[in-house]
């Protein structure tokens, strides 16, 4: 059985109110954000951008939607600003996500109210629910190339921690981009080794099959 999750309490305005992670040497969005401090709200704001001009931001949480039963505990890892909830929670679900970056999940707690988010790193990952036990997601994502900004030393851990956040039987879907410094292969072998079985594979999320530019993932835990 999945966990009991409260929602994060609602916030009137996007303010970032939680510690940013201790930063990890190779990790590509600690650099981006060192680089440049506006790097999340550029971010932030493509995706309202996108949604505006009328783009489909949301083809991740309808293939996770029509995967899980109704009434599921959605982990998002590497959630953003939160716009797959926007999808999964009227479709019945509820939704836990977790980042690495708290400017993000200020805007997602203003935006989905009805959702839980925290900001963690996922190689750390540690969640808690209503009864101070580990969460336990029935169904967990990563989408938006999540996996590519790892550093190297993140990568087995952040599987391993997802692993544990997972039901007996749950699920992991993963998508990323090749030529981001993450090859298949390797993703597939830390995949393996962190405990999880290769269950279907494709190049994108309406289930097209395999390609060499982008992977999409779908893991089973052992």
């Amino acid at each position: 059985m999945a966990s009991n999750l409260s929602p994060s309490p609602g916030a009137s305005a996007p303010t970032p109110s939680d510690p940013r992670p201790a930063a990890t040497p190779g990790n590509q969005w600690d650099a981006a954000v060192t680089r440049d401090a506006a790097h999340a709200q550029r971010y932030a704001e493509r995706w309202r951008r996108l949604a505006a001009e009328g783009k489909d931001i949301l083809g991740e949480a309808r293939l996770i939607d029509a995967m899980a039963a109704r009434g599921s505990l959605i982990l998002d890892a590497g959630c953003g600003t939160g716009r797959l909830a926007a999808h999964l929670l009227p479709a019945g679900h509820r939704v836990v996500g977790v980042d690495l970056d708290p400017e993000l999940i200020a805007i997602a707690r203003a935006d989905h109210p009805a959702a839980r988010f925290e900001t963690q790193n996922l190689a750390r990952l540690d969640l808690l629910d209503d009864q101070g036990e580990r969460v336990r997601a029935d169904l967990a994502v990563s989408a938006g190339n999540v996996v590519a900004f790892f550093a190297e030393a993140e990568r087995r851990p952040a599987l391993e921690r997802l692993r544990e956040h997972l039901v007996p039987g749950g699920r992991l879907v993963v998508g990323f981009g090749s030529g981001r410094g993450y090859a298949v292969e390797d993703f597939l072998a830390d995949a393996d080794a962190s405990g999880f079985d290769l269950h279907h594979r494709f190049s994108t999320w309406d289930l097209r099959p395999p390609a060499e530019d982008f992977l999409v993932a779908v893991l089973g835990r052992r």
